[in-house]
């Protein structure tokens, strides 16, 4: 029967140990007194006494998928959970004990991180240490699985020890039965009584290591009798010895290749091979050829078993390099430098790095395995480190991005109440700034990023369809009014050319007409620019006081504004007039002072009336900004 087992062997030996009762034990080792060992060399000795060891330790050894081993370091402690539940459901616990550890280990650190900061918390609000107390519900679920895995584990191991004392107790009763066929021996039957022994015990499963090579030297011993036993001219011995000196010769054959090969490792697990076959599958040969075959064996396996020592002791050299080499990576990981991080790009060209330092790590061949775990300890405490840093970024991140999102969802609601709006210069003004703020907000969480953005452009495109829409309907309108403004440019144009006096009465009713026939096309705006040189040619060839004709020209921008509910406008004017009127009002005070420290010069000097002028100059242009700001506070907007 096949067995698997995932316990350790100290454990399981203990147990079937005990289950074996005093007499068999004793009659074990009596038996293998009675067999005669050939006087070996030391090395060659040591060498087939590995190999039985390596053997013996296989006896309780099961084939067990390997589950990959992933970076548990980077998972977060729900994922962690994930993770460990679908383990033990899918696979089995033989399997998985490993990862099961490294999960345990992950887990503990992060939630040792999560429980520090609670307890800070808890100690900042004024309480007492001794009256901490945090649950999590991810903690409680992990606690479950885990109790889940112990049990699986521990119902596995008790039948694994059970099934492997069965098998141990199967073969006591095979070498019993044996030794009754050789004390009871009926030449009609024996043999074929023999071989129903020998077929049953190869079909026995696995026995505790310990016992392994004892019980096998019992069983071989009382092998080897039986066939003594047999006249020396019986045909079924002489074929047996014959067949299995055959096959004793190949393994013998095949171990001095394996001797000569440069694959020390596969050489080494080729010849366990060899051995088990040797001791299980192959029976005994002529008594006068068992020193000298089983001599070339042994050799065989001294030198491979040589060749396996000058390896590993030339890689332990090897490996006390690579220790140096690995602990200069985790210098190199520690010194990453992350405190400058402050945007995602930031932080991937980082882990990009960290990446490059991961792979150099890995490809730096083994270390001694007693520096191993101390070598791993430091490299995952600096990986650890780097993890941290960068999952308290991506948390903030996650916060702005939640925060990012509560900002969007709020302009959504902003646009959708005045999609279907029909106070359009008003509407398209917040609509735009809407636009502008949204471009502005960074990113939201990639799940909501698609669906929130269709909310907004739908919305938007709603109401500039509509917007659109009405414009295109006045453009016709006020391709009217741009037909009729240069019917009235020609007349003004024509009253000039026609030399015709227009007074200041006069002017006033061309801009009255001119304002009232309303808005042009944006792209038509030009009719204005030719408009205002008409009004300052008029102003040149007429006797029209400047300062009039500014106002004029003033009013109609203003009432411009005011006709196009552009307030904005109207309130950046008024802003302009107020720090024209400062301006102005500084430049007086300083011609004012550079007159007062001009003395003893007489009012008549040039360089007196150049300053007095501009001082006049300043102050009319004074009068003009305050009629324009008085103009201004009479609107009513």
């Amino acid at each position: 029967m096949e067995i698997s087992t995932g316990k350790t062997g100290n454990e399981a030996d203990k147990e079937v140990t005990e289950s074996i009762s005093v007499l068999q034990v004793s009659e074990i080792k009596a038996e293998e007194q009675k067999v005669v060992k050939p006087e070996k060399n030391t090395s060659t000795s040591k060498a087939v006494d590995e190999m039985d060891s390596e053997i013996a330790e296989s006896s309780e050894n099961v084939e067990h998928k390997t589950i990959e081993m992933l970076d548990y370091a980077d998972f977060s402690l729900e994922d962690l959970v994930a993770e460990l539940g679908k383990l033990v459901k899918e696979n089995k616990v033989q399997n998985i004990t490993n990862n099961v550890n490294a999960i345990k280990q992950a887990f503990h650190v992060k939630y040792g991180e999560i429980l520090k900061v609670e307890k800070e918390k808890f100690l900042e609000l004024g309480g007492n240490i001794v009256d901490f107390q945090y649950s999590n519900p991810t903690k409680s679920t992990y606690n479950s699985i885990l109790y889940d895995f112990k049990i699986k584990r521990n119902e596995f191991y008790a039948s694994q020890e059970k099934q492997l004392n069965d098998n141990l107790q199967a073969k006591l009763g095979l070498i019993e039965e044996l030794k009754h066929l050789i004390d009871n021996a009926e030449g009609a039957t024996m043999y074929k009584m023999f071989k129903d022994i020998q077929n049953r015990w190869t079909k026995i499963g696995l026995i505790p290591r310990v016992k392994y090579n004892d019980t096998w030297r019992t069983y071989q011993h009382h092998v080897e009798r039986f066939y003594d036993l047999l006249h020396l001219s019986n045909d079924l011995r002489d074929l047996d010895f014959k067949h299995n000196l055959e096959e004793k010769l190949k393994l013998v054959t095949r171990a001095e290749e394996l001797a000569e090969s440069d694959d020390v490792n596969a050489a080494f697990k080729e010849l366990q091979v060899l051995h088990k076959l040797w001791k299980e599958d192959v029976g005994p040969i002529a008594a006068e050829q068992r020193d000298e075959v089983w001599d070339r064996f042994s050799e065989a396996t001294r030198k491979v078993h040589d060749k396996r020592h000058d390896f590993f002791k030339d890689m332990k050299s090897k490996y006390e390099g690579n220790v140096e080499k690995k602990l200069a990576v985790i210098a190199e990981i520690e010194a990453l430098d992350t405190s400058k991080n402050l945007t995602r790009i930031d932080w991937q060209k980082s882990i990009k790095e960290l990446e490059v330092l991961r792979n150099k790590f890995s490809e730096i061949k083994q270390v001694p395995r007693e520096k191993s775990d101390l070598i791993w300890a430091k490299y995952k405490e600096a990986t650890r480190k780097f993890n941290v840093d960068k999952n308290n970024y991506f948390k903030l991140v996650k916060h702005e991005h939640l925060d990012n999102l509560n900002k969007k969802k709020s302009l959504i609601d902003q646009a959708v109440a005045i999609k279907d709006s029909e106070d359009w210069d008003t509407a398209t003004e917040i609509m735009k700034k809407i636009q502008m703020e949204w471009k502005k907000i960074g990113h939201v969480p990639q799940k909501y990023s698609d669906k929130l953005w269709k909310e907004f452009k739908d919305a938007c495109n709603h109401y500039f369809d509509r917007f659109h829409q009405q414009q295109d309907a006045g453009t016709k309108l006020e391709l009217d009014v741009f037909s009729k403004k240069k019917e009235l440019l020609a007349e003004i144009k024509e009253a000039i050319d026609n030399k015709t006096e227009i007074t200041i009465n006069s002017l006033k009713e061309y801009v009255k007409k001119w304002r009232e026939l309303g808005r042009v096309p944006h792209e038509m705006k030009h009719i204005e620019v030719k408009f205002n040189k008409l009004l300052d040619k008029i102003v040149e060839e007429n006797s029209i006081d400047k300062q009039a004709i500014e106002m004029i020209k003033f009013e109609n921008l203003v009432n411009s504004y005011i006709e196009q509910k552009n307030y904005r406008k109207l309130d950046s004017e008024q802003l302009f007039v107020r720090r024209k009127i400062d301006e102005t009002f500084k430049e007086i005070q300083q011609l004012e002072n550079n007159i007062g420290f001009i003395s003893n010069v007489s009012d008549d000097n040039p360089l007196v009336v150049n300053v007095r002028n501009q001082i006049n100059v300043y102050k009319d242009k004074l009068e003009v900004w305050k009629a324009k700001l008085d103009y201004l506070r009479q609107l009513d907007y």
